[in-house]
Parts: structure tokens; sequence; C-alpha cells
């Protein structure tokens, strides 16, 4: 009789655990040289063969089935209910282990290998002792044969369930254990073998690693080839060391992304950005063939992921024919290289339920983290942690910015991940002068007949701190009808956001447009644009480092006048969105620099100084980085869920919302959601909605009674009605996007 492992699609015990198996021969081939630890190898295969034995227990067995009958409509003979405990499988299969001696191991050692199997799938319930025992009893011990015979293992004459003393929550393995690394490969890469196993509903094998052959470093020297562009200095620097870990400042427009994939070589690696549209506009930069046509200038390194909360839609929406596939590599971390938000794979600093599999994983990659400056104090500490852990664990990371917060460098020299063998850093600042600055001690607001002068003429970006403060002063300068105006923000819905992306890329690359472009710090970090005027509202120095690299990007300053002009009063989310001690020490620092031309080694060294410990001392920034760093150091392994640890690294609570407007005009959509039974189809049906979906801050909900109703339909529960005005016209494809302040009923 068949011993069953899934149902869909149908899959027995052994054709299921043999997949594993090539899955763990084809990992150990790959990155064995990388992981050189035998007893974890050895343990590893063991763990791969029984993990699933426990699925042998007849109420699983007969779970397996009604969902066979169910889904393929088969008469299928259900096994005798002997036991009817709900207990999962994964506590069950312990059972099945040879003596700790018979393995080779030590009891220490065998209480790394139970508990890996046992935990290979996080449960919200407790292993039952008793339960077990009444099991093995009962139903398991007269299946012994049957497992032998199937998964060609060896298992005792006599089952035993003394094997629960070692899976209790209270004597779950922690970072302070002798065995905490040895535990931390052998679970999180049973993990990463079994979900490539079974991530795919198609009927074929699942790689756990995918192209490990194809090296980014040869793609990017014939990219750079091809080009005609020589290596530069960082680029150098970066190829020279890269077996080592590094951190690179290097000036905007100095190559820093192509420095980064000369280090990755041919290892495998995630590469992360703070915002969403750097990754995608970068992801195609390196997966995307030169297309002269569509004036394309790609690198043609297509073994590459994407993986962040929209990465989906991205790859369908850019003509990617198989972004299915490739957004199935990404989510089970088999592709080679992978552009992600830190909230994808930062997590495991968490500890949460099952974060060995991101950790163990980082054994073996190496990590990029470009913009460090550009996060919150609390979630920097989340990443400098995630640094030490890698360190430790024997990860390679590489940071690189244009600016690096000395507070950043003292924290991991303390920790010890900068060691001397292992680790380097380089500087390398352009010397050609990009800016002359005016600050100007007035509100934007009062500065709208200067901003149109610029605007009708040249290519104009303003940005603001807050999206309140974005839409007003769209308002102002649209109702002049003097100059084109555009709006760009985080408050529109997926479909309008990016065509708004893809719109002001083009904008910025065209010789002859001219107008105004209203935005946020949604374009500060790694967007390919280059203006010829920017008007910003002050916000801290590094995030106004980053806009200033908006402006003139890879121009030389050749003007008489400012080209950069930074409004001090009247400015919005300072105590929120920017520390206010920051911002003022900022403010004293960047005046300074009133219409004067500005250098790389003047940006650098201002962060430098507002940044470091000392002079942070007594401000809030300090005190919550501090905080967030205790909190990680101590925090109890276990206690959060992998989508907590992700809600914190979003740094910010939403709601995923749409518009009244846009739930009303999307109705045939949703009516054939409702009535699809295809479950394939429904997830289709689903990602076409979540285009119209937008991601409203839940303060802003909350201090608006009213404001959101539920989504009575089944599957779409976590989408709310938001009931307020969305104004984005398609006829003329701009607008001020969601209203969050103004409600419906004030419309009329």
């Amino acid at each position: 009789m068949m011993i069953y492992a899934k149902s869909k699609p149908i899959e027995s015990l052994k054709e299921h655990t043999d997949k594993l198996i090539r899955n763990y021969y084809l990992l150990q081939e790959c990155y064995g040289k990388k992981i050189q630890n035998p007893k974890m190898w050895n343990m590893l295969l063991t763990a791969v063969r029984y993990h699933d034995a426990g699925k042998i227990y007849c109420q699983f067995q007969n779970k397996i089935i009604e969902n066979i009958r169910k889904e393929y409509k088969a008469e299928i003979q259900g096994v005798e209910q002997i036991v009817d405990y709900d207990l999962p499988h994964n506590y069950l299969s312990p059972a099945f282990l040879p003596h700790f001696k018979d393995l080779g191991l030590s009891k220490k050692e065998f209480q790394v290998l139970v508990q890996a199997i046992a935990y290979h799938h996080e449960r919200n319930q407790e292993p039952d002792t008793l339960k077990i025992r009444d099991i093995i009893e009962q139903d398991l011990q007269y299946k012994i044969e049957n497992v032998r015979n199937e998964l060609l293992v060896e298992v005792p004459d006599k089952l035993m369930s003394q094997y629960t003393a070692y899976i209790s929550s209270l004597k779950r393995i922690k970072s302070d254990d002798e065995n905490y690394f040895l535990y931390v490969l052998i679970k999180g890469l049973l993990h990463r073998i079994d979900h490539s196993a079974s991530a795919s509903l198609q009927d074929y094998f699942e790689e756990i690693e995918r192209d490990v052959n194809k090296n980014v470093a040869q793609y990017t020297s014939d990219y750079l080839t091809r080009k005609n562009y020589p290596l530069r200095d960082v680029q150098i620097f970066s190829q020279n060391n890269k077996e080592k870990n590094l951190i690179v400042v290097a000036s905007t427009g100095m190559g820093k992304t192509e420095s980064a994939l000369l280090w990755i070589d041919n290892d495998k690696a995630f590469f992360t950005l703070p915002l969403r549209v750097s990754i995608n506009a970068l992801y195609d930069r390196v997966t995307k063939k030169e297309d002269i046509e569509k004036k394309e200038d790609g690198m043609g390194y297509e073994y590459t992921g994407l993986l962040h909360s929209t990465s989906m839609d991205h790859l369908d929406e850019a003509g990617y024919e198989n972004w299915e596939e490739i957004y199935d590599h990404s989510r089970i971390l088999s592709s080679k290289l992978t552009f992600t938000t830190i909230d994808q794979i930062f997590k495991f600093p968490f500890k949460y339920r099952g974060y060995e599999k991101l950790y163990a994983t980082m054994a073996y990659s190496k990590v990029v983290i470009d913009e460090i400056q550009a996060y919150s104090p609390d979630i920097a500490a989340v990443l400098l942690k995630g640094l030490e852990m890698i360190h430790q664990i024997g990860g390679k990371f590489m940071i690189m910015t244009a600016t690096l917060p000395k507070l950043y460098i003292q924290t991991l020299q303390e920790r010890g991940v900068l060691t001397q063998d292992d680790f380097v850093m380089g500087e390398y600042l352009s010397d050609r002068i990009r800016h002359k600055i005016e600050v100007k001690d007035k509100a934007i607001m009062s500065d709208i007949d200067e901003i149109i002068k610029r605007g009708k003429e040249k290519k104009v970006l303003v940005i603001v701190n807050t999206v309140d403060r974005a839409i007003e002063l769209y308002g102002e300068l649209s109702r002049t009808g003097e100059a084109d105006v555009y709006l760009l923000h985080s408050l529109f819905i997926q479909k309008h956001r990016s065509y708004l992306e893809r719109q002001i890329k083009d904008f910025a690359n065209m010789s002859d447009t001219k107008g105004i472009w209203i935005t946020t710090q949604i374009v500060e970090a790694s967007l390919d644009v280059d203006f010829d005027y920017l008007f910003t509202e002050l916000s801290a120095l590094d995030s106004l480092f980053q806009r200033l690299g908006r402006c003139y990007r890879k121009r030389k300053f050749d003007l008489s006048e400012p080209n950069a002009y930074i409004y001090t009063e009247e400015v919005k989310g300072i105590g929120t969105i920017y520390d206010k001690d920051i911002w003022n020490m900022g403010k004293a620092a960047i005046t300074e620099y009133n219409f004067k031309e500005l250098s790389e080694r003047d940006k650098v060294n201002m962060v430098d100084h507002l940044y470091s410990e000392e002079n942070l001392k007594e401000t809030r920034f300090l005190k919550t980085f501090k905080n967030a760093l205790s909190f990680l150091d101590t925090n109890n392994d276990y206690e959060l869920s992998s989508n907590e640890a992700q809600r914190v690294l979003r740094d910010i609570e939403s709601i995923n919302t749409i518009p009244r407007e846009i739930y009303e005009s999307i109705d045939d959509l949703l009516q054939k959601y409702k009535a699809e039974a295809d479950k394939n189809e429904r997830k289709r049906l689903r990602r076409e909605i979540s285009k119209y979906t937008v991601n409203v801050p839940l303060y802003k909900v909350k201090k608006n009674k009213g404001a959101v109703s539920p989504i009575n339909i089944a599957g779409l529960e976590n989408f709310v009605i938001l009931e307020r005005e969305y104004d984005f016209p398609e006829d003329i494809m701009k607008g001020k996007g969601v209203i969050v302040d103004e409600a419906l009923s004030n419309m009329f």
C-alpha cells in the first residue's frame, strides 16, 4: 500500500524523500567547500532521510487520502484509524531514528538531529509526550518494516519515545548552546531542501540551487568591455578583495553597482536596497539584454531573483515571459543572485520561529547592503546585528554607500566583526563638484513663483518630507497652469504608482523635456534620474545628500547660480519621519555651506561628524539605536513569527486598501473573482485586484474615523475599502492620489 506524503501533486513518501536527497547532494556539491564540516553534512543527510517518516501515522495518511478524494474525485481506501490524535507528523519522525551510538553521535549531537527533524515545521502546537507515546505504541510500532522498505533506512526493532525529552520547548537549542551553529545549519538547510522539493505545483524537480556556475562578475566585465568602460579604482578594489568583507564609501556615479557585482564573483548573493522602485530598476538593468531599439542597456545576466512585496507585479508588468518561474525561484531562495528588500531576508536577527532557513543560507552566501544610511536607527541596528551573525556563521558582506555614519563602523568594530584578517575598507570620492546650494530660511510653499520659473525652462525636481505637503504643493503649482507639473508619492494605487515611476525615469532621461516633478523620499535611494534643479525641504543630512544625488547626477556643476535650494522653515516630518535632534544639528551644519559649492568630501565629513557616537549623546536617535541592539542581543529565541519579524522591518504599520471609487470601477473583476472555482485562476485574479490597492499608514486610518470599510469577499479579507477621495484621471494620467484626510461625503 502506498505511503502518501503529499496530495497535490500526489506524491509518495519515497518520491518526496528522494527529491530531498537529490537536493541534498546538489547543495553539497555546490557549496560543500564553503561549509567544510563533514559531521554537519552527514547529520543533514540523516535528517533528510528520516524527516517525514512520521507521515506514516494513520491520522496523517487519512487526511492526505481525504484530500486526494476531494481534489481528484478518486476512490481510495483509507487506512485503519488506530489513534486519532491531531499531532504534527514532524514530532513523530524522530521515533524511527537509530540509537545515537549507532549513528556515531554524542548525546548532544543527537539532540541537534532530533530537534532539527522535530521542528522542520514550526508549529504553535507543543509536542505532547503522552500522545506521542500512545501513537508509537499503538500505531508506529507496527509500521517499522513499511518505513524500512519505503525509505531504505535503518530503524530499530523497538521504537522509543525517550527522544521527546529533547523536543520540549524549554529544551530548544539557542544561541548560547555549544552546538548552536551545527543546529542552525542542519535545521536551516533541511528547511531549504524540503521547501524547494515542495515548492512547485508542477510535476517536475525543483532544484534547491540553480545556475551555480553562472558568474555575475564575468557578465559584468563583459558588459564594461562592450561599453568601452575601463575599470574604475573602486571596481578594481572590490574585484581584488572578493574574499573579504568590504565597506565601500564611494560617490554617486562611481560605479558602485558594478563594484558589488565584481565582488560577488561566482558566489550566491543577495543584493539589498531600501526602496522597491530602486530594486526593480537595478534588476531590469542587470537581467535584460542590450536592446538598442528599446533603448535598454542591460548586462544580460538572467540568473537572478526579485524578492519584495510587489515583485510578482513588476515581473509581470515588465514583460518577463517566465515571470512565474522567476518568482517561484526567488521565493525559495534558489536564484544565484537575488535583488531584495531587507524585510525579506534580514528577519533572522529576530530569531523568529523558522529563522534558521535564512540564517543557514547566509553561511555560503554574500550579502550587499546598498545605502545603509537610508534606514531608521532601529532598522540599521537590525542590519548591523545581521552582519554580526553573518560574520559568525561564515558568510560575507559588503556595505556600499555615498555617506556612512561613523556610529555604524564603531558598532561593528566593538562587536568584533571588522577583523584585520577578513575585512577591508575603501573610500573613493569624486573630485567633481556637482552642487552649489542655497539655504533658504523660508517655507517651500512661499517660493511657488521661483519653482515655476525654473520649471518652464528646465527639469525641476521638488522633494518634500511628507505626502500631505507633496499634495499641497502639487495643488498650488498646478493651479497656475504655467508649467507641466507631475506628482509621485507612496499613496497611489500600485497600477498608477508603477506608471509614474516609469514616467519620472523617462522624463529625467530625455534631453528635451522640461517641467516639474514633486515627490517624497521614494526617489532618494539609487533611482537613476538626473534633474537640472532641486528644490527640497531640509531633511536629515544623509537623506538630503541622497536628494542632491538626483540633481546633476552625472554632470559637473557649471552654473553661475545654485542648482539646489534647501528650505528650513515650516518643514513637515520633523520629530516623526526625522529625528528632531538630528535635523537641528544637520541644519546648523548645512547652513555653513550657504551659497557655496559642496564637494563629495564635504558631504562625507558632515555625515561622519553628525553620526559619531560622541556627537549623538543624549539624542533619541542614539537611544533608539542602542535599545534596538540590546533587544536583539537579549530577545528570546522563537517568540516571534516570521510575519511579525517582517512587520518590524517594514518600519511602519500600514493597511492594504482599495479606494472606494476604484473599488466600484473594478466590480466586474471582483465578481469574476467571487465566481471563480479554480485555485490558480483565483490567485491570478487576486494579483490583478492587488494592482488596484494602496498601502495607507495605519495611524492615518486610525485618526480618521470611518476611513475604511470591510470587503466581504472570501479571500480578500485582508483588503479594505478606503472611504476617501482618490484623484488620478486616467485620461491625463496624473493627479493627487489618495487624499486621506478628506472624507468622501465632503467631496460633493
